[in-house]
């Protein structure tokens, strides 16, 4: 089996997003070196080289979905993992979370990426051990959740074998753990207090008001952005002075606005009192009541209100003929009340001082609002400078009654942006002495700033390294419990077949008939000890040599045309009587059977010899 091809970057990527549009998986966020590392192995492991081929594996086959899934999501943990850092969230965390609170306040807690729940139930002996378990049973919720649905049944189950509970004490066997046949099974009362779900942490919402976030080597499964997007959710998670519980891989060195480290060494961080915080927005909808009342004139009042408006405006209508002009419009363009009802295109304020038709034809089809800046128009021997906004003017049915064309006169903030870019050239001449002084010391800011990235890059690149290693450690702990098992059965089948061994030489050696196997090409391949008393010729002298080609007192000449037809034929049985000197140099009669070796399928695969001496009668 060859490795998979190393292809375009194009092709694994169709292999991730045909997993979140069939399954609902999304694994973008993840490493590309570590993913795409575990899909070749189970690619391998199946006997696929190419990606497209392994898309057709995944439509035809849904069984290897299962299989893809335990690839990826390594589920390596255990109980109390990494001990130093469990004894600091014993003695230092939990009293301070208990401190903070009163006796009856209740505790919520989170694992996220529980595995097989062995963390969960950690941080619930933990607890037991703090509170007592009365006082557990009352105030601890832990939820613990993961994307891997094997596994979060496995948790569910709450049962472990021997060496599944090696991180466990003996008191803590005995007074959180019942023998069930070959497993140890987590106490049922509880148990109630870990509720187990799935809830992807890229995706789905996180819970809420956690006052004990524990997340450890999951993290570093993801790339920077995701790693960045989940941290956000868990800093929305926690409760006021929450804290957060990482693996030993995992530093949050970038993310000290929303963490505060706690224990840097141990991986603890509190959640940061001042962070900025993001806001989910919530639309609601009010209840207005209008007064019903007799209001005359509105028509006029409109009118007017229209007409008296500070910035020019024209309406045109859905044909676009010019509906309203109000007087700073006529004022400014020359417009007149005779121009109502005319086509826009007739009057001289469609091309002047902007082509308007090509812009209210946009706004037109395509229903939205347009700005136009720096719209420039001499008037009177003066310059001014226009800013037009034209806008569709919609019916509640949404449909087009008009487009309203308005000039606003930005002449004033032009002539301030003009006074702005004197002074600024004024401040540039005199910044230029002090220029010479900054650049010396913006070279030495560079410099001092160069190494400071440097060191920064260093660090990142010694915390990748570090995370990939991690990783990896993870994968060649799988490896190992895999290849583990496999040399178990390996034993198990090497020492059932020592005993078949030992019966078949018990057979052989009891027979006192001499017995000989020989194989296709005529070597010998057993050698009993009624051969050897026969001849004597030794087992170590025979077996491996070629029959026709050993010295003993039977003439193999003519025995060579039975022997041939036994390996030809499977069915092949016959029985000749030779003479032949024994090992003692006596004449001897022999009688030999020769039959065909049969295989499993029916096929000859050798020949088996029995010779027998026959002893001759007494002469007369």
């Amino acid at each position: 089996m060859t490795e998979p091809k190393y292809e375009p970057n194009g092709e694994f990527e169709s292999v991730l997003a045909y997993l979140k549009e069939s399954r609902g998986f999304d694994f973008t966020g993840y490493k590309r070196s570590s993913l795409i590392r575990r899909v070749r192995r189970r690619m391998a492991q199946i006997g696929i080289d190419t990606y497209s081929d392994y898309i057709d594996q995944l439509q035809v086959n849904s069984d290897e979905f299962v299989a893809l899934f335990n690839t990826i999501l390594i589920n390596v943990t255990g109980f109390f993992r990494d001990p130093e850092a469990w004894d600091y969230l014993r003695e230092h965390v939990v009293p301070a979370i208990l401190a903070e609170r009163s006796p009856e306040e209740p505790i919520r807690v989170w694992s996220a990426g529980c595995a097989g729940g062995q963390e969960a139930y950690s941080l619930a002996m933990v607890f037991a051990d703090a509170i007592g378990v009365d006082a557990f049973r009352q105030r601890v919720k832990i939820y613990a959740t993961d994307v891997d649905d094997e596994a979060l049944a496995q948790a569910r189950h709450a049962a472990y074998t021997p060496a599944e509970a090696e991180g466990l004490t003996e008191g803590q066997l005995e007074a959180y753990f019942e023998l069930q046949g070959n497993r140890y099974s987590f106490r049922k009362d509880l148990r109630r207090s870990v509720i187990f779900g799935r809830n992807d942490l890229v995706q789905d919402a996180p819970i809420s008001r956690i006052d004990l976030l524990v997340c450890r080597n999951t993290l570093m499964y993801f790339n920077a952005e995701t790693q960045t997007k989940v941290l956000e959710r868990f800093h929305f998670a926690l409760a006021r002075r929450g804290l957060l519980f990482l693996g030993k891989a995992e530093m949050l060195l970038s993310h000290a606005r929303i963490f505060e480290p706690l224990d840097l060494k141990r991986r603890v961080f509190r959640k940061a009192a001042n962070a900025p915080v993001s806001y989910n927005h919530f639309v609601t909808q009010g209840f207005s009541q209008r007064r019903a009342c007799d209001l005359s004139g509105l028509e006029e009042l409109r009118e007017h209100a229209f007409s008296a408006s500070p910035v020019a405006q024209i309406v045109v209508t859905s044909e676009e003929l010019t509906a309203l002009v109000n007087q700073q419009a006529e004022v400014a363009f020359g417009l007149s009340e005779r121009d109502i009802g005319r086509p826009l295109r007739d009057l001289d304020v469609s091309y002047r001082p902007v082509a308007l038709r090509a812009y209210v034809e946009q706004a037109r089809l395509e229903r939205r609002s347009l700005r136009i800046k720096d719209v420039e128009w001499h008037r009177g021997g003066e310059t001014v400078w226009y800013e037009v906004h034209v806008n569709p003017l919609l019916s509640k049915e949404r449909n087009l009654l008009g487009v309203s064309v308005v000039f606003h006169d930005v002449s004033w903030a032009r002539q301030l942006l003009t006074e702005l870019e004197h002074t600024n050239r004024q401040l540039e001449s005199a910044y230029e002495e002090l220029q010479s002084t900054n650049e010396e010391l913006e070279t030495t800011n560079e410099e001092l700033q160069s190494t400071v990235e440097e060191l920064e890059t260093t660090n990142e690149e010694l915390q990748s390294t570090n995370e990939e290693l991690e990783t990896m450690n993870e994968e060649l702990q799988s490896t190992n419990d895999e290849l583990q098992t496999i040399n178990d059965a390996l034993r198990e089948r090497s020492v059932d077949l020592d005993e078949v061994n030992e019966f078949l030489e018990s057979i052989l050696t009891s027979i006192r008939a001499g017995i000989v196997v020989i194989d296709t090409e005529m070597q010998i391949k057993a050698w009993s000890r009624g051969a050897q008393d026969l001849w004597g010729l030794r087992r170590e002298e025979a077996e491996g040599a070629h029959l026709l080609n050993i010295d003993i007192g039977l003439p193999l000449a003519d025995l060579r045309p039975a022997v041939r037809e036994a390996l030809t034929d499977p069915g092949f049985h016959t029985e000749v009587t030779l003479d032949a000197v024994n090992r003692r140099g006596r004449k001897a009669v022999v009688r030999l059977l020769c039959s065909a070796l049969r295989g499993s399928e029916g096929q000859s695969q050798g020949a088996l010899l029995v010779m027998e001496e026959v002893e001759q009668a007494p002469a007369a």
